[in-house]
């Protein structure tokens, strides 16, 4: 069984803030503002050399008409069913208030371990404040400042004991594709990785900026293996109040950086605007796998010809790198959602496309000696060696005689060319002129 622990409880007794130090990062965002949190957002952990997944959960709320907290409770329920452990945070500033006893009555029913944290616990005059929780009989209690993180090792400690301290589960898919979902909000981001999963990931609503944190799921099905990102969507600057949703733009931007492969969204009744070309040019900016979904197609009359037609103009707009796959997807119908999934890893294959100097050299030389660089100020340049630098990304470096004469007209057609003789589809391909 996998080594996995969720952390649940009422809105703002401190559940991410504990997250973010389990987890040794800065994953969830964390304000003083109940239901900040509203997907499940998983993270590693590792106390003692056993290693473990940890559930970051919303606040449970119940009897509320908000239609946020209405799904914050199911995924609060379905990170319960996941994990085998589970960590039950209070507030020993409050003590046990209703909603606790709401959480407590669900716990008991879920038959698993349980740990009860006392959170807030900052100073000395709060110690034994935790001692009421011991009345709700569900397992031992803890002192806990998630802040400064006295009271952690104890936790982690006996947290541990409950583990494998062999679990391969958790050390597997580090080295795995990682194809993030971007684009602005209410494209149908977290639509797209519920249909791919077959489950109720993450949050759906028709409300823009629903999902806030970067959410990363594990996807083995159909012959894929690889890690997908659900993140937030990118507004403009100007429209960005909360710092909340500033906090979540970051990730999102953070996410395309640590991606290989991005999945990129627009609504196709919308068509793709100013905005989406800013989030486009920070994928191409970080040489990062491209794949663009014009989504809820669903939604738009067409005939024959409407789906070329809409193809080119998205092509033009993203000029002069439009060598991308473009799919025509509706998440609530599934439609062509897996083929995107296909046109992910052909990128990702092509992105990490090594090609030997040798066969480099026989075939761009040759093109270069039928169609050679423009003469400027009499002088002649001549293009002597090629060759793929070691980047993660596809990068070329020529070796010239006069690098600084070289036009950008040159650099496109080389660009062109290596597209057309080795298949660098959705990939920035980034060319060099270096000195011989």
């Amino acid at each position: 069984m996998s080594n996995i622990v969720a952390i649940v409880g009422r809105p703002n007794v401190g559940k991410s803030t504990l997250f973010n130090r389990l987890t040794e990062s800065r994953d969830a965002i964390v304000k003083e503002v109940s239901g900040v949190t509203r997907d499940r957002i998983y993270g590693k952990g590792e106390w003692n050399g056993v290693e473990f997944s940890v559930i970051d959960t919303g606040g449970y709320v119940k009897g509320s008409d908000d239609i946020f907290e209405a799904e914050i409770r199911k995924q609060v329920e379905i990170a319960i069913d996941e994990a085998n452990v589970i960590i039950f945070m209070l507030d020993v500033t409050t003590g046990i208030v209703d909603l606790d006893e709401v959480v407590a009555k669900m716990l008991r029913k879920s038959k698993k371990k349980i740990l009860i944290v006392g959170n807030k616990v900052d100073n000395t005059a709060r110690v034994g404040l935790s001692a009421e929780f011991w009345s709700l009989g569900l397992g031992d209690v803890y002192d806990l400042s998630a802040t400064n993180g006295s009271g952690t090792g104890e936790i982690l400690d006996d947290l541990v004991k409950e583990f494998d301290v062999e679990d391969d589960s958790v050390n597997d898919g580090n080295d795995l594709p990682r194809i993030a979902i971007i684009g602005k909000p209410n494209v149908g981001k977290s639509s797209l990785v519920n249909a791919l999963t077959g489950e109720e990931r993450n949050i759906v609503t028709n409300i823009s900026g629903t999902t806030r944190d970067s959410i990363h799921t594990r996807y083995k099905a159909f012959g894929f293996d690889f890690t997908l990102i659900d993140t937030a969507g990118i507004r403009k600057k100007a429209k960005v109040h909360e710092d909340i949703e500033y906090y979540s733009v970051l990730r999102s931007v953070r996410s395309i950086e640590n991606s290989d492969v991005c999945i990129f969204m627009i609504d196709a009744q919308e068509g793709i605007q100013k905005q989406d070309l800013n989030i486009f040019y920070i994928i191409e900016k970080n040489s990062k796998g491209v794949v663009v979904l014009v989504n809820k197609w669903d939604l738009i009359d067409k005939d024959h010809r409407t789906m070329k037609a809409y193809e080119e103009e998205v092509r033009e707009a993203l000029k002069p790198f439009n060598d991308v796959p473009i799919l025509f997807t509706s998440t609530i119908n599934k439609q062509r959602i897996h083929k995107s999934l296909e046109a992910a890893m052909k990128v990702h294959d092509n992105r990490i496309k090594k090609i030997s100097t040798s066969v480099l050299n026989e075939i761009m030389l040759g093109i270069i000696e039928a169609n050679p660089p423009p003469s400027l100020k009499g002088k002649y340049i001549r293009i002597k060696y090629v060759q793929q630098l070691p980047s993660h990304a596809p990068a070329f470096a020529f070796w010239c005689n006069l690098p600084q004469y070289i036009p950008d007209s040159y650099k496109r057609f080389l660009e062109n060319r290596l597209r057309d003789e080795f298949d660098f589809t959705g990939v920035p391909v980034k060319i060099f002129f270096r000195k011989k």
